[in-house]
């Protein structure tokens, strides 16, 4: 099959069956989005949101956060992994976004970079979710299943893969399509055991037909 015929299949399937694809990361403006993305490295969405509602009424703004000892976040995270760097990062974080943005998380993925705790797949996320701009933040799941459908080829790092999937796929559908892969990694096509059985793409993905 060949690349462009399997993007189109695939897209289409995706468009047809799952028009409407979000996170699964409860928030309320981009301040809570930026805090549950820079807690979900390492970690599942459900955590981050048994996590957060407590976090965010006790720090409701980037200010509040910024006026909060590292120790005094990190008791609200503890259950989260990695909560003492993480608690370092959201301080600094919310810090940077007072002294620098006025509170406001910038819309630029180079500027939301300088962010403490914020990658280029955070970055991404933000730029996409939030600001709807045709980024494709590249997770373990976007990863992996764009590997094994055959979307993308010998994309060793994130970064390749992205720049694959930002080639092939048209810049207004970028921000869905990242819902869909996250959300067919994460029910569908898992990492130890893809249910090839119940996938409505599996005719058009190299892995399965290959198997």
């Amino acid at each position: 099959m060949e690349l462009a015929d399997r993007y189109k299949a695939v897209i289409n399937y995706f468009l047809d069956n799952r028009p409407v694809a979000e996170t699964e990361l409860i928030y309320t403006n981009p301040y809570e989005l930026l805090v549950a993305v820079i807690l979900s490295a390492q970690c599942t969405d459900k955590r981050v949101n048994i996590i957060t509602p407590a976090l965010f009424k006790e720090f409701p703004t980037p200010s509040d956060m910024a006026a909060a000892s590292k120790e005094e976040i990190l008791s609200f995270i503890k259950s989260c992994s990695y909560p003492n760097s993480k608690a370092g990062y959201l301080k600094g974080m919310s810090e940077k976004l007072v002294k620098d943005y006025k509170g406001e998380v910038p819309s630029d993925t180079n500027e939301l970079q300088q962010l403490p705790g914020v990658g280029r797949k955070t970055a991404n996320v933000i730029a996409s979710v939030i600001y709807n701009k045709p980024a494709m933040p590249v997770d373990t799941h976007v990863f992996r299943v764009s590997a094994r459908i055959g979307l993308t080829e010998n994309a060793r790092t994130p970064l390749a893969a992205e720049k694959q999937l930002t080639a092939n796929i048209e810049p207004g559908l970028l921000p869905l399509a990242h819902h869909w892969l996250i959300l067919h990694g994460r029910y569908i096509c898992k990492a130890r055991k893809p249910l090839c059985n119940d996938c409505g793409i599996a005719r058009y993905c190299n892995y399965y037909n290959e198997t």
